[in-house]
């Protein structure tokens, strides 16, 4: 194998592969030890200690006491001018990047700590230049921290649920085409930014209001814990506390290193990209037979960021199927050309694609199958114990007359129950909110996409807080939603119902775009509410925040993608074998149209693997499910189904270089297992903003048409033979 470097004149280098950010490590954050209540200037007084509520055997720490002297600020003042300017600039640069992920990887990240930190650094760092020019500002409050973060992930979250790189791709016409479709007729659509405006606007909006008036139920009678939203909770909390400084600047300083280090690494790596397939990014490290098979490192600095924040065992599931796929199932079907298929195209349903994409489907299904199951057998129980107990109590209440005999609530409690409870908007104003979005959608809907019918619409609203609340409960109890689930129940139900002459494929992907939105903005809402319950900050304000963070994501998303179709062209996003094949669009592409042609366009024995795959997800769950139950040794090392099901969608290529991710964790670990836990999520997310930044300069440099001087190509040694016999003496002789 012979490495070759040419300066040459060529094309402009493709973008670099962008990862994912998808899982928050939710620990439990110890803001202050036992009885050390400190404020800033000191040691707590007696009185306030007994007003905070410590007895004297009382050993239990408190969040709420390092800010006993500080007053929450009403709620239009903790949504401010300069938080709303912020959030519009880090939304957008989330919204980016979160695209970029979904366009190349196929998943949807969370940047909850990512926002927390950025919106932090950012805001202290204003007060602190207008101090040293002596201009007085607002104090930076956790409450105004959390309002910006709520904001912020508002917006950047709609380029997943708002369908940019699944269901909304999914119904052009360059994702139809990489499927095996012919791309015309009622089944693709053209996706116009002012109708795509429009309906984020209108489903986004009423899931707002879905389930606003369980918040009181679900964050104080049943005191769910909404991990996520705890976590963030904890984190803010750090931020604004003596004891948490030092932690946030460490952790603001690595991240920095670590985007300035990624960015740099992009760059150097564009300098040897003048050319098709030159550059790191296709570095043969495990000879050129692996390399066809897409199974190589390619150097993402992003990607390994991803995998450092991915379980392990997310990782090398991904990597092990990849193994498995690329070196021995794939090359048996593709053995059997000419007698289980005769289509010659690799993206066609009717020939090779028909079984990689329908088992991979297979195995979402089966996994989504248990995890609903799964959980909702598990909500239902604890809805049914928190059902009894609270009978239990009124019961009691109402026999002794006296509630007094309840368990006294903390000094935190106190102060969160008291603004939880005293401000928020009333229940009726939800329902009327609901009902009114209900009915404009039901109206509009079919008319931004005329395959779906009226009727269609208002079914799903009608069933929607069901869902919407099953799915909340289950959140608030595991961390786990299941958006994505209700969204493709809604694509076979709708497409179904509609059928292939009227358009079942784009209304089925339309059902779910409807039910992705309303389920899962819901879930984010309850999650951001338990994060301003503890941190003081008004209900009021987050909803506002909420509504300003989804208005600013209607109008970002659609531009940005309007961006991307614009740099990198129409006819590249969802191409099958392109840097954006948006491969989770390709998914939602195929089960529309099964959903609606059903299993005959598939090729033979499809069918079988389909089913084998299907009960392999289920049972590789189940025995999971029995060895956490059991604990089991084993249970760290059972592969994760819905890990495995990725290397059928997309490139294996994605899953060695979060495999060297979770490598790379484990040997900081080893090593400093303190700096690990405490920065290694933050240098993660320093290595997918660096990487994910330097696409902007990429993209001038494309339009100025400034192209990479370097080709960095790996030849086998017959091709460098041919090369020596045909081009070098041609070259002496020009030369």
């Amino acid at each position: 194998m012979l490495m070759l470097a040419t300066v040459k004149k060529a094309r402009p280098s493709k973008a670099n592969t962008f990862g994912l950010v998808n899982v928050l490590k939710t620990q439990r954050l110890r803001i202050m030890p036992p009885r050390q209540n400190i404020t800033a200037g000191g040691w707590l007084p007696a009185e306030e200690d007994n007003a905070a509520g410590h007895d004297e055997g009382d050993e239990q720490p408190s969040a709420e006491a390092a800010f006993v002297g500080q007053t929450p600020p009403p709620w239009w003042r903790q949504v401010t001018a300069r938080s709303v300017a912020t959030s519009v600039v880090l939304g957008t640069v989330l919204t980016f990047m979160s695209m970029r992920i979904g366009l190349t990887a196929g998943v949807g990240p969370a940047f909850n700590i990512v926002a927390s930190l950025l919106g932090f650094f950012v805001i202290k760092s204003w007060t602190r230049l207008l101090a040293r020019f002596g201009v007085a500002s607002q104090p930076f409050t956790r409450q105004e921290n959390v309002v910006l973060q709520t904001c912020v992930i508002s917006c950047a979250t709609l380029s997943f649920y708002g369908g940019f790189s699944t269901y909304l791709l999914a119904m052009t016409e360059t994702v139809a085409k990489s499927a095996g479709g012919t791309g015309t007729g009622r089944d693709v659509y053209k996706l116009e930014t002012g109708k795509v405006m429009a309906f984020l606007g209108l489903v986004s909006y009423s899931s707002l209001f879905c389930t606003l008036p369980l918040r009181k139920l679900m964050i104080l009678d049943y005191k769910l814990m909404y991990p996520t939203g705890s976590a963030i909770a904890g984190i803010v909390n750090s931020f604004h506390t003596p004891a948490g400084a030092a932690t946030a600047k460490l952790q603001v300083l690595a991240m920095s290193k670590a985007i300035v280090a990624s960015f740099m690494w992009a760059s150097f790596q564009w300098v040897y990209t003048g050319g098709s397939g030159c550059g790191f990014q296709d570095f043969p490290m495990f000879g050129l037979t692996a390399y066809k098979e897409k199974f190589y490192f390619d150097f993402s600095a992003s990607l390994v960021g991803v995998g450092m924040i991915c379980p392990v065992v997310v990782n090398f599931s991904m990597l092990f199927a990849s193994t498995i796929t690329s070196f021995f199932l794939l090359p048996t079907l593709l053995s059997k050309k000419g007698t289980w298929y005769t289509d010659p195209s690799p993206t066609n349903f009717r020939g090779i694609n028909g079984y990689k994409v329908p088992m991979g489907i297979a195995m979402v299904l089966g996994d989504c199958l248990f995890q609903l199951g799964s959980i909702s057998i598990r909500a239902a129980y604890h809805f049914n114990k928190n059902r009894k107990e609270l009978n239990l109590v009124g019961t009691n209440i109402a026999d002794d007359g006296n509630s007094d005999e309840q368990a006294p609530l903390s000094y935190d409690d106190r102060r969160r129950n008291k603004i939880f409870l005293e401000e928020g908007m009333p229940d009726y104003v939800a329902v009327a909110g609901y009902v009114f979005f209900s009915a404009v959608s039901a109206i509009f809907v079919p008319r931004i996409f005329p395959q779906i019918r009226y009727y269609h619409v208002a079914l799903l609203y009608a069933v929607a807080p069901i869902m919407a609340f099953c799915n909340s409960y289950a959140s608030g109890l595991c961390d786990w939603s299941l958006a994505s689930v209700y969204g493709k129940l809604a694509i076979f139900i709708v497409g179904a119902w509609v059928g292939e002459a009227s358009g079942g494929t784009i209304a089925g992907l339309a059902a779910c775009g409807v039910m992705l939105m309303i389920i899962g903005n819901a879930a984010e809402l309850m999650h951001d509410f338990k994060t301003g319950y503890l941190t003081l900050t008004s209900p009021l304000s987050m909803f506002i925040s909420q509504a300003i963070g989804t208005s600013l994501g209607c109008l970002i998303n659609p531009l940005v993608f309007l961006c991307f179709e614009k740099f990198v062209g129409k006819g590249h996003l969802g191409e099958a074998g392109s840097v954006f094949s948006a491969p989770l669009a390709t998914a939602y592409r195929g089960l529309a149209v099964l959903s609606v042609e059903g299993v005959k366009i598939l090729p033979k024995h499809s069918m079988m693997f389909c089913i084998a795959f299907f009960f392999g997800a289920f049972f590789l769950d189940c025995l999971a499910a029995i060895a956490k139950a059991k604990k089991w040794k084993v249970k760290s090392y059972i592969p994760n189904a819905m890990a495995m099901a990725i290397p059928f969608l997309i490139g294996p290529n994605i899953a060695v270089d979060m495999a060297m991710g979770s490598l790379l964790l484990v040997i900081w670990k080893k090593t400093n297992k303190k700096s690990a836990n405490m920065l290694s999520v933050v240098v993660a997310s320093g290595l997918i903003c660096g990487d994910g930044l330097f696409a902007l300069p990429s993209a001038i440099l494309s339009i100025f048409q400034i192209e990479p001087p370097i080709c960095m190509k790996f030849l086998s040694n017959y091709q460098t033979e041919e090369m020596q016999d045909h081009f070098l003496p041609k070259l002496a002789a020009s030369s």
